[in-house]
């Protein structure tokens, strides 16, 4: 038996597995056979295992360039680095939904070793709807996406794998996307399996909140790190661009935020049962979203893996049945999960209500957004782009609602009423915010009304947590500052590191939008081309060769046009890779906090010209450090020093200030 074959037979034997894991635990919770519940674990391991050598003896036939084996003559080649040959492993789509299942089983393994206090009942519930999950997706694998299907006769060399892929960054991007994604199926397995079982309570939360903020740092790093990408590599100059697979990815995290959120409420107050179980399912539900878009062909973007119908239809059955079952099983039990509200709508549970309902209404625009133009040509033959106009009129505004309540909301009391920091912190956010609003307005001519009103956002939040944190430790009081420190809940400092890197986000977003300088000119060697103070020489053109591709390189030399200093050198390429027959465009970057400088060579030659782009965006980076603060916030409070334990009574105000 080769390599390729024990590849294989070890992918079959996690599906058998799987379905063990799916049908004996819940068999056992039905007969209260512990023995039997006990196989939910000891399946889910095994099934991991199996994965890990299924996963292992793929990424060596791209290691060994085994062209025997389609999925590596049609994505690899001899001549690929080998960074690329091993993310070549998962830069197709039977290769990335190996890397889902993989990560997938251990999840379930991670569940299935820890949990030690998890009731017996649940956690067997729990593995057995992660079985079924893993079930769905291992068919889909073997009976329509075979990673190992081998060719009769092996070509020499490889098709190579698309020039966008080979990318460092995109060797991070998909696994880092996917472990939010997969993620979301332990929060989706926790919400059936208390459905089944009726236990949703404040202890249940408990344990399902961790799973719920891995999946949620997870999803915000992976988002960020494609936006990083496709700035740099795309050669368009922008982050984001509404495009069919960045919103797919945008609805789960949208969903999630808000699951977070609401599992707080369960968990301290023992309200919003019902609404967090939903929630819940649709987060994962619209990750599978996701995953249909991408693999279907329905939609088109450059991040698409696949267009063949027959694997949409095959994903499309997994949505619906990982769907319409569990929503038949709420409208059953999750009546019953009903409690009745014991909290005024002034109150910290009212502000995040108002945080899942300000967030759910985002994810149906986006949602909207995206299906619209297919569901209309579908129906009418029409065929529209929904792009940024529509956004910026619909999901701005509801996101620039949510940023007021994020100051408001901590400083609110449970049950009713504000802390007695509320005043201080809601009214210094508010002036401030007001004198932000009018220096833009002063100091920017012709300034739009949604620019005054992000900077107006910018400056309430940024002050609502500096505010809120000086309160609460008081540093100009005599002695106690350390003990304050220490006392102080690793949430309440995760949150607020969380919300420092949406101001910082914002601020990098507001920067580009507001400041940014762009140049578009055909320049000969030794002309001068200047954008934002500065003057860009067009020094020469020339040719060099790659490890696998060729490239025609601009030479351009940055210098202040004032003084004339030299700033740098820039080297912004056209390759062409003979692989693959395809053409990319490599622009060069000078990344600074101040702001980037980015270049882009198009056509031409020495006799009519070059087609230069050129761009200076401030504070764009600041897009990419905000995510990874945002990420880092919720890493704190998931893994931090004061893990605060729910407890069965409703906890008094006094402790409220610190648990959002």
């Amino acid at each position: 038996m080769g390599l390729t074959e024990f590849g294989h037979f070890a992918l079959i034997s996690a599906f058998v597995l799987s379905l063990i894991q799916s049908v004996v635990p819940l068999i056992g919770t039905a007969r209260h056979n512990m023995q039997l519940m006990l196989v939910g674990p000891a399946a889910a391991i095994s099934a991991a295992v199996a994965c890990v050598i299924a996963f292992g003896a793929l990424v060596t036939s791209f290691i060994r360039s085994d062209f025997s084996v389609a999925l590596v003559a049609n994505h690899s080649h001899s001549a690929k680095p080998l960074i690329y040959k091993i993310s070549g492993t998962w830069g197709n789509h039977e290769g990335s939904l190996l890397l889902w299942i993989l990560i997938l089983v251990i999840y379930g393994a991670v569940l299935a070793i820890s949990g030690r206090t998890m009731p017996a009942l649940l956690k067997a519930r729990i593995l057995a709807v992660q079985g079924m999950i893993t079930s769905g997706f291992l068919a889909f694998s073997l009976f329509t996406s075979n990673p190992f299907t081998r060719l009769a006769n092996a070509p020499i060399d490889g098709k190579g794998l698309n020039p966008i892929l080979q990318d460092p960054g995109l060797a991070i991007h998909p696994p880092m996307l996917y472990l939010g994604y997969v993620g979301l199926s332990i929060a989706f397995a926790f919400a059936v399996a208390g459905l089944i079982g009726g236990d949703v309570d404040r202890l249940w939360a408990k344990w399902m909140r961790p799973w719920i903020m891995a999946a949620w740092c997870a999803l915000t790093l992976g988002i960020a790190l494609g936006s990083w990408w496709a700035y740099y590599e795309l050669g368009w100059g922008g982050w984001w661009f509404w495009d069919p697979v960045e919103n797919a990815s945008l609805m789960p995290w949208l969903a999630a935020t808000a699951l977070l959120h609401s599992a707080i409420v369960v968990e301290k107050r023992g309200q919003l049962k019902s609404w967090t179980v939903l929630l819940a399912i649709l987060a994962f539900s619209l990750s599978l979203v996701g995953t249909f878009i991408v693999r279907s062909g329905l939609l088109t973007s450059v991040h698409s893996f696949a267009s063949d119908p027959a694997r949409g239809v095959f994903i499309l059955g997994i949505l619906l049945v990982a769907v319409g079952i569990p929503l038949l099983l709420y409208a059953w039990r999750g009546p019953q999960l009903m409690s009745v509200a014991d909290f005024n709508l002034k109150s910290r549970e009212g502000a995040l209500i108002a945080n899942n309902m300000l967030l759910v209404v985002a994810t149906a625009i986006v949602l909207l957004g995206t299906f619209y133009p297919l569901g209309l040509e579908m129906i009418t033959g029409a065929r529209i782009t929904v792009g940024p106009p529509y956004f910026d009129a619909t999901f701005n505004p509801v996101m620039g609602i949510l940023v007021v309540i994020m100051v408001i909301g901590p400083v609110m009391a449970w049950r009713r009423g504000a802390t007695p920091r509320a005043k201080t912190t809601l009214l210094a956010a508010s002036v401030l915010a007001i004198i932000a609003g009018v220096i833009g307005v002063a100091l920017l001519q012709d300034i739009a009304i949604g620019a005054v009103g992000a900077i107006m956002l910018i400056a309430w939040l940024a002050i609502g947590i500096a505010t809120d944190i000086w309160t609460q430790l008081k540093p100009l009081q005599r002695g106690g500052l350390a003990a304050r420190w220490h006392r102080l809940p690793t949430e309440v400092l995760g949150m607020w590191i969380a919300h420092f890197g949406i101001v910082v986000f914002l601020l990098g977003a507001t920067g580009d939008v507001l400041f940014r300088s762009e140049q578009v000119v055909r320049a000969k060697p030794g002309e001068v081309v200047t954008i934002a103070g500065r003057d860009v020489t067009l020094v020469r053109v020339f040719e060099r060769q790659g490890p696998n591709f060729q490239a025609l390189t601009a030479e351009l030399e940055y210098k202040d046009a004032a003084s004339g200093k030299f700033i740098a050198r820039l080297m912004p390429e056209k390759r062409v890779y003979t692989a693959e027959r395809q053409t990319t465009t490599e622009a060069a970057i000078r990344p600074r906090l101040g702001g980037d400088d980015y270049a882009v060579l198009g056509d031409g030659d020495d006799r009519i010209g070059y087609s230069l782009r050129l761009y200076y965006k401030p504070l764009i980076s600041w897009i990419w450090g905000g995510g990874a603060l945002m990420a880092a916030g919720g890493l704190v409070a998931m893994i931090g020093r004061r893990r605060q334990s729910a407890v069965t009574a409703p906890l008094p105000n006094s402790v409220a200030r610190d648990t959002a």
